[in-house]
């Protein structure tokens, strides 16, 4: 397992040479550090702790401030873990995007669009009631929750019943995403099809965990060399 923090900044397309149009989206992976190695006999599980973009000593604390320190680094804005981590890397050590390679296979995590408050219809994809035959004012409605026998004789609602709420804001993975391009001097990915979040969210790319293989890395039109011409 190996991965990396980064924002998302969009969506764009991408050309093959052979003409092939493919939907990616940008993610700017600046270098990570490694703020803490976990190992099995000090906390009982194997993880490299990474951290990734700066803040200002004044906006973190103190224990955030001292434990960046040890690795001889300023503060992170983000930190999060990666288990069973197949780097060779040690404390202070720079995570970049060249760990990964074009047509390999990975997840990304990330913190979904917050959607607000929506009715099943919305949230759940659920029917419409009949816009006629005395239903008229129904429509939307959540309908019946007593339709099932327990609910009628123990007097409870079943866990699981959808119901309006809260959509959207929370944790979500994107699994099975093809690398299209890495550009490690700019230090971005290219990643077919969408990861979840809005724009400059953060997110986290990592290897595939149900992965089905990688795929052969295809060639793009390269456009500076017709821009230079």
């Amino acid at each position: 397992m190996k991965g990396i923090l980064g924002r998302k900044l969009g969506m764009t397309q991408v050309f093959t040479e052979d003409g092939v149009m493919i939907p990616v989206t940008v993610v700017e992976a600046t270098p990570n550090i490694v703020l803490q190695k976990k190992t099995v006999e000090n906390d009982g599980y194997e993880a490299v702790q990474i951290g990734f973009e700066d803040v200002k000593e004044a906006r973190a604390t103190k224990a955030n401030i001292g434990h960046a320190k040890k690795a001889g680094t300023a503060p992170k804005r983000f930190v999060r873990e990666v288990r069973d981590c197949e780097l060779e890397v040690n404390v202070g050590d720079e995570v970049k995007v060249d760990i990964f390679a074009a047509g390999e296979t990975v997840d990304v995590i990330g913190t979904s669009k917050g959607r607000g408050y929506n009715g099943t219809i919305v949230r759940n994809n659920a029917h419409q009631g009949p816009k006629s035959h005395g239903g008229s004012k129904n429509i939307r409605h959540i309908g019946s929750l007593a339709t099932n026998g327990i609910t009628s004789r123990q007097g409870k609602i079943l866990k699981g019943t959808i119901m309006a709420g809260q959509e959207g804001g929370y944790r979500t993975t994107a699994q099975n995403l093809t690398v299209i391009k890495v550009d490690t001097e700019k230090n971005y990915l290219l990643i077919k099809g969408n990861v979840p979040g809005p724009k400059r969210g953060l997110v986290m790319v990592r290897t595939a965990k149900c992965s089905k293989g990688n795929k052969a890395p295809v060639t793009l039109v390269d456009y500076t060399k017709a821009e230079e011409e």
